[in-house]
């Protein structure tokens, strides 16, 4: 019998997008697979709410894409403000400073954000050419704000560059509507696709930017100067070659892709939103506390929550044991103090009940005392009322 997998990525995939990942490998330019890759294109602009997006697909992992976007934006000296609320705020702090750009931090608590007010103090400030958000922090849970920071950006002249490797297609964001200029993913979470695709919607003022750069990109495999054309062709219906793109990937992508928008971004948005809900009300009738400090800033994508008193990181193997695969902890600072349960992509009812009493039993093992069914009564509770 095999594990259901409730990690914050890889997610559990649809049976269409793996049969397409298994199918034969067409050719790079075979002309089936151009118009694939052109509708995948198409689709990803529809899916980041983004008609007016240039959008890549690359084969690497999220922090290519992160990469991607700083090499291009980014030229040494350039100023960054990165919005930071967690382990992978430092990794594209990290990655700014390697491209040259002088990093100032507005950090917050784990498990907390940074006010906006405090955000655009420093944006009034002036100087800074890009600001940096992580719409969900895996390592955290935390969910930032992102409209009023993007706007805020935009405001004062400054491109907004929003990192929703945990977030896009789970979370509610409208890439155009708000004026995020580069609004960044990975494939093997909400979008649904098997490990292997980075994924960006670049917008009008992030492509001027680039074009207005005075030194060339450092990386040449980031650069969208070369990836620009291939993405221009294929939508375009033409062929065109710079590096082989990971063909299977792209044709699940293009699966996966059109699943979500049959289901609808709204409604979509809303889903993950209601599974959440019951997720809360379950940790809640266990006696459990999440890692963010509110609902107002917990993701619907995940959740992070503390073991309780006398429970240690034993407790995801004995979730396991119960057929249900959970991760410990990221964030350096409290790692060992905490477990996470994605819930993103596919989830629904079922997973969610299944997963609540995995944890539920395995805490029960574990010694800690409540009241046996109470999290599963819960989340039901909470699913009945939508």
């Amino acid at each position: 019998m095999r594990d259901l997998l409730m990690i914050p990525g890889p997610v559990e995939f649809e049976p269409e997008v793996l049969q397409a990942l298994g199918a034969p490998t067409l050719g790079h330019t075979d002309p089936a697979f151009i118009a694939l890759f052109g509708r995948a294109l198409k689709r990803m602009r529809e899916v980041c709410l983004a008609p007016g997006a240039q959008p890549f697909v690359v084969a690497g992992s999220g922090t290519l894409a992160m990469e991607m976007a700083v090499a291009n934006l980014v030229e040494p000296g350039d100023r960054a403000l990165v919005v930071n609320t967690g382990y992978f705020s430092d990794r594209m702090a990290k990655i700014l400073e390697r491209h040259g750009a002088q990093v100032t931090h507005v950090r917050a608590a784990p498990g907390d954000v940074p006010s906006a007010d405090e955000v655009e103090t420093h944006l009034v400030r002036g100087g800074f050419k890009v600001m940096t958000v992580t719409h969900v922090d895996t390592s955290t849970a935390v969910l930032t704000p992102v409209e009023a920071l993007v706007r805020a950006a935009r405001k004062h002249g400054v491109l907004s560059v929003v990192d929703g490797v945990c977030a896009t297609a789970g979370e509610s964001f409208h890439q155009d509507a708000w004026g995020a200029d580069v609004y960044l993913t990975a494939s093997q979470k909400a979008v649904g696709v098997p490990p292997g695709l980075a994924l960006l919607t670049v917008g009008p003022r992030a492509m001027e930017a680039w074009r207005a750069r005075k030194t060339p990109v450092a990386s040449v495999y980031s650069d969208w100067a070369e990836w620009l054309p291939i993405m221009e062709a294929y939508e375009a219906g033409k062929p065109a070659y710079f590096a082989t793109p990971p063909v299977n990937l792209v044709c699940a992508l293009e699966v996966s892709l059109g699943q979500i928008l049959a289901e609808g971004m709204e409604a979509r948005f809303a889903r993950h939103q209601r599974m959440a809900r019951a997720f809360r009300a379950a940790w809640k009738a266990l006696g459990l506390r999440m890692l963010p400090t509110s609902d107002a800033v917990a993701a619907h994508t995940l959740s992070a929550v503390y073991y309780p008193d006398g429970v240690d990181a034993a407790l995801v193997g004995r979730v396991k044991g119960q057929g249900i695969v959970v991760a410990g902890g990221l964030h350096p600072e409290l790692k060992a103090r905490y477990f996470r349960v994605g819930h993103m992509n596919r989830v629904g009812p079922t997973d969610v009940l299944a997963a609540v009493g995995a944890v539920e039993r395995a805490l029960l093992a574990a010694g800690h005392r409540s009241e046996p069914g109470a999290a599963v009564a819960a989340a039901q509770a909470s699913l009945v009322a939508g």
